[in-house]
């Protein structure tokens, strides 16, 4: 039996770099620079963003779909050049992202791991095994100073490919992510320029001139030493589809005491905490918080297009004695956060802003709150979408990076329509009562 286990860890194991290169935009285009503001710098301490998309398909000609893939990056690079570029600093200390042609632009590395199958994929519970299908693990948003802000990685699997991206988050969002992905993939598919180019002004969104003063990491780390020490987390998707999401929704609004129905994400928000919650074992008195990272480009005033590229987002944060959220019915949990995002306005946008510019604090990626549950991404995002010319996805995860106690992944369901895949990191105990939750689980296939 032995030799079997040692194959079976070799296979899920053996992803070997084939080769790097640097893209650039097709065309020169001189030197560009925007200063990052306020919307961005608190995420400049986080990690790099990691997103990673399976395809069943595109391995046959593997070094012809990864020449397609740099070609088309190439074409894109021309509207969403910050990509390509690396941050800076002015001589006062605030930071930039700048890009010049003589930059390297995009790291796209080839790789191979051709004993691994796209199923073998599909059934992984955690990102351990995913994490050598993904680049810059555990590389912090501030190393843009000296590493490219995009780097890619494309592997070769027994039946498909797998495409890593690892985005500085100190330069963009979920919405600008997939906006550029999205792009990215009408180019590889023949498109001669961006349909929706992306709005690269941020200072229309905010101009007040932050300096930051950041120890940069050690040349030589690694990146794993970066993340600090805590329980053993466990990552799961739960698949809710329509059904579920219909249910979920219903009930809430069946009892809703406000005038205003309660949305998607506001209902199974809701389900999502009350559950997480009963599977920590709280204590009635303790304190649990939620958090959302909410969109604000239609919220800021002016509003922004929905095309802005930058990170235009702000943690909206609620909060809740454990045994109320239990005592009282899904409602209470949808209505509390409802109030807090409904009363996230421009106003109070702004406040906060300033709030931050008259004393920055530099948020690590842990730092949501006691007890919480934190919301990223959403199912608004089109991920199964992403076709760069060798079919649809058939898996969307998040990578390692950025992950604690209580977060919380939405995407779109692979089913369409209103499913929606909710991944979760949880303490493993906790992940384990949640599996046992059948409240929680309803007709969920994990």
């Amino acid at each position: 039996m032995a030799p079997e286990v040692a194959k079976e860890e070799e296979k899920m194991a053996g992803v070997k770099i084939l080769s790097k290169a640097h893209v650039k935009p097709r065309k020169p285009i001189g030197r560009r620079e925007c200063q990052l503001v306020t919307f961005d710098l608190p995420y400049i301490a986080f990690y790099y963003n990691q997103k990673l998309l399976i395809y069943k398909g595109g391995e046959s000609d593997f070094e012809g779909t990864v020449e397609r893939l740099k070609d088309g990056l190439g074409v894109v690079l021309e509207e969403f050049y910050q990509l390509a570029g690396k941050l800076g600093k002015y001589e006062d200390g605030v930071f930039r992202v700048e890009y010049d042609d003589d930059m390297d632009g995009v790291e796209v590395a080839a790789a191979k791991a051709e004993g691994i199958e796209v199923a073998d994929l599909a059934v992984e519970e955690g990102t351990d095994k995913l994490k050598e299908l993904v680049p810059y693990n555990g590389i912090l948003n501030v190393e843009g100073l000296r590493r490219p802000l995009l780097s890619v990685q494309v592997t070769k699997l027994k039946d498909g490919l797998a495409m890593g991206c690892a985005f500085n988050h100190a330069i963009l969002d979920g919405t600008s992510t997939w906006h550029f992905l999205g792009s990215w993939a009408e180019a590889c598919n023949g498109a001669q320029s961006v349909s929706a180019p992306p709005f690269l002004d941020r200072t229309k969104a905010r101009n007040t001139r932050v300096k930051l003063n950041l120890p940069m990491p050690s040349e030589h780390s690694n990146g794993d030493a970066a993340s600090p020490p805590g329980p053993p987390l466990r990552e799961k998707v739960f698949k809710f589809p329509e059904s579920a999401i219909d249910k979920i929704k219903s009930k809430v609004n069946d009892s809703n005491p406000n005038p205003k129905p309660f949305s998607t994400f506001q209902a199974l928000s809701s389900h999502v905490w009350r559950a997480i919650t009963r599977a920590r074992g709280l204590k009635p008195e303790d304190i649990t918080v939620f958090c959302v990272f909410a969109d604000c480009r239609k919220r800021v005033e002016p509003p922004m297009p929905e095309s802005y590229f930058g990170n235009l987002i702000q943690a909206v944060f609620t909060g809740t004695a454990a045994g109320l959220l239990a005592a009282h019915p899904p409602e209470f949990a949808a209505g509390t956060i409802q109030q807090a995002i409904g009363a996230h306005d421009a106003k109070t946008i702004d406040a906060r802003n300033a709030e931050w510019e008259a004393n920055p604090k530099i948020f690590q990626w842990k730092d949501a709150g006691v007890n919480c549950v934190a919301v990223g991404s959403s199912p608004r995002f089109k991920v199964y979408d992403v076709d760069f010319g060798f079919g649809k996805p058939e898996i969307v995860r998040s990578g390692s990076n950025n992950r604690f106690d209580g977060m919380v992944y939405l995407y779109q369901g692979k089913s369409g329509g209103r499913s929606i895949d909710v991944e979760i990191s949880l303490e493993a105990g906790a992940m384990e009562n949640l599996e046992k939750d059948e409240e929680f689980l309803m007709e969920v296939v994990a």
